[in-house]
C-alpha cells in the first residue's frame, strides 16, 4: 500500500471514530452543539490522530487501544484552533477555507466551544483511566503537554513575543516545541507508554523534532502559501510581529533547518526496529506540504 492509501487508511478508521462521537453530541442548547460539531467536522489533515494510529502499528500495539487517545488529542487541537483564531490571539477570520468559528457563532460562543471540547477530551482520558496503570501514565502525558506545561506554556509565549525588537533561538525553540510540538509528541507517545514504555525516549525526540519541523513550514507556507491551498490567512506573521524562524533565520535559513529537522526525524525512526516506512514519508509529507 502506498503512502497517500495508507494516510486514507488510517485516516477514514480514525474519522469513523469521530463521526461517531459527534452524531453523539445532544448537549443543549444548540448553538453549543453546533459550534462544536462546526470546527469538528471542517475536516483536515488529522495528522495527530493518523501518527498515534501509525505509531501503535509501527510497535506492534493494537490500534483500538489507542483510538480513544487519539479522538482526545483531536478535540484537544480543534480546541486550540477555534482559542488561536480569536480576535484577541490570532485574530483570524478563517480556517481550512471556512468562517473560523468566532465568525460564525460568536466570541463567546466560540470560548465556550473551545472550552466544551478541552473538558471532553479531559472526560474521554478518565474515561480511559480506567483500563489500567498504563493508561493513567498515558492520560497525563496528554493532559501535561496540553497544559500549562506544554501547549498552553508555548501560546502564551507566543503572545509575550510579539514584536520583539530581536530574536534569539532559546525563545524561538520554547515557543516551537510547547505551542506545536508538546501536541504532536503526544500521539507518538501514547503508543509507547502502552507498550511498556518501549521507545520512550526515541520518539519523544521525534515528536518534539516533527512538531518543530511542523511549525517551520508553517512559517514557510505563511510567506509562500496561498489562501486557496491553506484555507488560512497569509502574510499575517510579519503584520503581527510573530516570533517565527523566518524573522530569525531568514527564509532560505527557515528551509535549510526545516531540512535538517526532516533529516533528524527520519534518522530516530530508522533507529526503531518494525515498518518505520510510512512515518518516514509522513516527515517528507510534512516537509514538502503545501497546506
Amino acid at each position: 500500500m502506498n503512502f497517500n492509501d495508507k494516510y486514507g487508511a488510517y485516516l477514514n478508521e480514525f474519522n469513523a471514530v469521530l463521526t461517531e462521537f459527534c452524531d453523539s453530541i445532544d448537549c443543549r442548547p444548540d448553538v453549543l452543539r453546533d459550534s462544536l460539531k462546526y470546527s469538528l467536522e471542517l475536516g483536515g489533515k488529522r495528522i495527530r490522530p493518523v501518527l498515534c494510529l501509525a505509531t501503535a502499528d509501527l510497535l506492534g500495539l493494537e490500534r483500538r487501544k489507542v483510538l480513544k487517545f487519539a479522538l482526545a488529542i483531536e478535540l484537544i487541537h480543534t480546541y486550540s484552533l477555534i482559542h488561536d483564531d480569536l480576535p484577541e490571539m490570532d485574530n483570524d477570520d478563517f480556517r481550512r477555507g471556512k468562517p473560523s468559528n468566532h465568525k460564525v457563532f460568536g466570541v463567546g460562543n466560540a470560548v465556550l466551544a473551545g472550552d466544551g471540547l478541552l473538558n471532553t477530551a479531559y472526560s474521554i482520558l478518565l474515561k480511559e483511566c480506567r483500563k489500567g496503570t498504563e493508561y493513567i501514565s498515558a492520560a497525563e502525558f496528554v493532559c501535561d503537554c496540553a497544559g500549562i506545561y506544554g501547549m498552553i506554556a508555548g501560546q502564551s509565549a507566543d503572545l509575550l513575543h510579539e514584536n520583539d525588537n530581536s530574536f534569539n533561538e532559546p525563545t524561538l525553540n520554547f515557543i516551537y516545541e510547547n505551542k506545536t510540538g508538546k501536541l504532536l509528541t503526544a500521539p507518538v507517545v501514547v503508543p509507547a507508554i502502552l507498550s511498556g514504555g518501549r521507545c520512550f525516549a526515541e520518539l519523544k525526540s521525534f515528536g518534539k523534532d516533527l512538531g518543530a519541523l511542523f511549525q517551520i513550514t508553517d512559517d514557510i507556507l505563511d510567506i509562500e502559501g496561498e489562501f486557496s491551498t491553506l484555507g488560512k490567512s497569509i502574510g499575517k506573521d510579519k503584520t503581527e510581529g510573530k516570533y517565527t524562524s523566518v524573522a530569525l533565520y531568514g527564509l532560505d535559513g527557515a528551509k535549510l533547518r526545516a531540512d535538517v529537522l526532516a533529516e533528524r526525524c527520519s534518522a530516530i525512526l530508522e533507529g526503531i526496529d518494525g515498518d518505520r516506512e510510512f512515518l518516514i514519508k509522513l516527515v517528507q509529507f510534512v516537509r514538502t506540504r503545501n497546506k
